[in-house]
């Protein structure tokens, strides 16, 4: 794996434009979005980069405002988002390179939606050729495993070495899911360091603090961002409110700042987990923080 240049203090990396050719505008713009909404998926093109949103949560979700910390209650107030945050569970899906890259694996809920949205796509799980993981918590791995057997069959599985050590170190009931799932991928299972370049020029982010390793990636002008923000209306306008998840609060504000700030500077969407359907933003230095 090659290493990416070190860029800002606190371990962000410098990020290589990613999956190489030239621009495709659509509608007079390479940021665009160019194509479709069908069963909670929508297909995106940002320059030589296609990424497709997937709905995992069957059901509308809100994040309670109790969720969060600091002043959360009086920003949601001034809002009108007392009843809770606009929310979603989602995954991504990138092609590129005639490779298809899963982006974390949803709930893997009874009701879970991801399975059907690829099959909307006419995918196969055995289509996946990567499934890049940006953390270990149950709504990002659950989908990998039906009962004891791996959902994806073919997929090369890729974490963070911080986040998997991490995991591994907890105790037996916090690290069961974790355990059992690294375990049945456990002959494809990859580990890496922030800043190590991935298959099909994807570049792994530090964003630690929502857990030990936990990772962004990009792919060209596309920003992973997992769970960076739970509660986009909140964060967005204050990075500095967290939510109970973040193991490491001060570290997790801080790496928002960072990501928000680098997305903003280099033009970058923003797919997020936890962002409001359809689960891209924009960062703009218009919509963050003076």
């Amino acid at each position: 794996m090659r290493k990416a240049m070190i860029f800002l203090a606190g371990g962000l990396m410098a990020l290589v434009s990613a999956c190489g050719g030239s621009a495709r505008k659509a509608g007079g713009d390479a940021d665009s979005i160019t194509a479709t909404v069908y069963m909670g998926v929508k297909i995106v093109r940002l320059d030589s980069v296609k990424v497709t949103w997937i709905r995992d949560n069957a059901k509308d979700k809100l994040m309670p405002v109790s969720l969060f910390d600091g002043d959360a209650a009086l920003l949601a107030d001034s809002l009108g988002l007392e009843g809770g945050i606009p929310s979603s569970v989602s995954v991504f899906l990138v092609e590129t390179e005639g490779k298809r890259i899963l982006f974390d694996a949803g709930l893997g809920a009874p009701d879970s939606q991801l399975l059907k949205g690829l099959e909307a796509l006419g995918i196969a799980p055995e289509d996946i050729d990567y499934l890049y993981l940006t953390h270990f918590h149950g709504d990002h791995i659950g989908g990998m495993m039906k009962g004891d057997t791996a959902v994806f069959p073919k997929a090369q599985v890729y974490a963070s070495k911080a986040e998997y050590d991490a995991w591994m170190e907890m105790d037996e009931g916090k690290k069961a899911q974790a355990a059992k799932t690294m375990d049945a991928y456990k002959e494809r299972l990859h580990l890496f360091e922030f800043g190590d370049a991935l298959p099909c020029n994807v570049m792994a982010v530090r964003a630690s603090g929502h857990t030990p390793g936990h990772t962004a990636y990009q792919a060209g002008k596309l920003l992973v961002i997992g769970d960076l923000m739970h509660g986009a209306a909140l964060q967005m306008r204050n990075p500095d409110i967290c939510a109970s998840f973040d193991m490491d609060k001060k570290e997790a504000a801080a790496m928002r700042k960072l990501l928000l700030d680098y997305a903003a500077k280099n033009g970058l969407t923003m797919a997020g987990m936890h962002l409001p359907m359809p689960a891209f933003e924009k960062a703009t230095s218009g919509n963050l923080p003076r």
